[in-house]
């Protein structure tokens, strides 16, 4: 088997989406950074950080053997829930917005569902990868379903029904490519969403939302608010935008411009033009992904590469149709692009096991 470099087109999408990233994070967050914060590099700062502590993980995963991950599958899936469960817990979880979702201290938050995305990934690729071919829906669907319902009810009960959705969508890819029972598949996936429906009516705040995504007009300073607010920002940029940095929504008329809905300021800033240069960038990076999968030595490495290439794409899609009123609100962040840590963090380490996976691959 011969090696070959990384895959540097992969590379040049995510480290372009990274920088593009930064900037519009200062750009929609500089407004809000000065008035709260007395400080318009705020976010900018703390985005600065996380972006190099990301980058130096992802360098190290870049020459560390993919394989060496076999063993770290079950003691971080295990840590995974201990940590769900933990970040439920009075006192220890921190509680923003009524959602308890984060542990740590200060400014220093860590999202341990971000965790759970890379730790299912890794312990499905590796069971896939060993699963014989069989229609028993046990070895096939079974497990996987079995270890993802416990860890997605958790992550709900934060709640947080959108990061759910989102493992959900990257397990059932990671089902498709490993070849299981196509019956058995659509049947779980057909049961699946009545059980979103039931977890929308059971949250009223979730079934406002649903019915806001209907309906926006119906409560424009309520529910409807986002959902208006992100259209015209949209609308408002046409083809070319309204310039960098110029974008008018950002003055406290979209709420999280600088997290969740900062899709829409590229749409008002860079118009239709910067918003599908967005789009194409990470099909570029799913294509680059599915090519590395392709190419990779082993089922345990096609699979893994896959899955993380599902992580970052469904994430994409949840949040760009969310800020398009495609699809109702979640609060996904948009990856390499919205102000966080832990989601940047997350993202760029499983690129860089994306491109060790690259770099031994099997010449064509």
């Amino acid at each position: 088997m011969q090696r070959k470099p990384i895959d540097h087109i992969l590379l040049a999408a995510v480290l372009t989406l990274l920088g593009f990233g930064v900037v519009m994070v200062f750009s929609a967050s500089s407004i809000e950074a000065s008035v709260v914060n007395h400080n318009p590099y705020f976010y900018l700062e703390r985005q600065l950080v996380w972006a190099g502590l990301g980058l130096a993980i992802m360098a190290f995963f870049v020459r560390f053997d993919y394989h060496r991950l076999v063993p770290l599958a079950q003691p971080v899936a295990i840590a995974t829930v201990l940590l769900l469960i933990l970040v439920l817990v009075p006192h220890i979880g921190r509680d923003v917005n009524g959602a308890r979702r984060w542990l740590g201290f200060g400014s220093l938050l860590f999202q341990p569902s971000e965790l759970a995305k890379f730790s299912l990934v890794l312990l499905f690729a590796l069971w896939l990868a060993r699963m014989p071919r069989t229609d028993r829906f046990w070895q096939g669907i079974g497990v996987p379903l079995a270890i993802y319902l416990p860890i997605a009810l958790l992550i709900i009960k934060e709640p947080d029904l959108g990061t759910a959705l989102a493992l959900g969508g990257t397990v059932f890819t990671m089902l498709f490519v490993a070849g299981v029972n196509l019956w058995q598949f659509f049947g779980v996936v057909s049961l699946v969403l009545p059980a979103v429906g039931v977890a929308i009516i059971v949250a009223p705040y979730r079934l406002q939302r649903f019915l806001a995504f209907l309906h926006p007009t119906a409560d424009p300073q309520g529910a409807g608010y986002h959902i208006i607010q992100s259209l015209y920002a949209l609308g408002s940029g046409g083809l070319f935008g309204s310039g960098l940095g110029q974008g008018a929504l950002k003055y406290f008329y979209l709420p999280e411009q600088h997290t969740d809905f900062i899709f829409a300021i590229v749409g008002e800033e860079l118009g239709l033009i910067g918003a599908v240069a967005v789009l194409a960038l990470f099909l570029v990076l799913t294509w680059r992904g599915l090519r590395v999968a392709m190419l990779a030595p082993d089922r345990f490495g096609a699979l893994l590469a896959v899955g993380l290439t599902a992580m970052v794409a469904v994430q994409a899609l949840m949040n760009i149709a969310v800020v398009t009123a495609s699809m109702p609100i979640t609060g996904i962040p948009l990856p390499f692009i919205s102000y966080g840590g832990s989601s940047l963090i997350f993202a760029l380490g499983a690129i860089g096991i994306l491109l060790n996976i690259s770099r031994q691959a099997v010449r064509t």
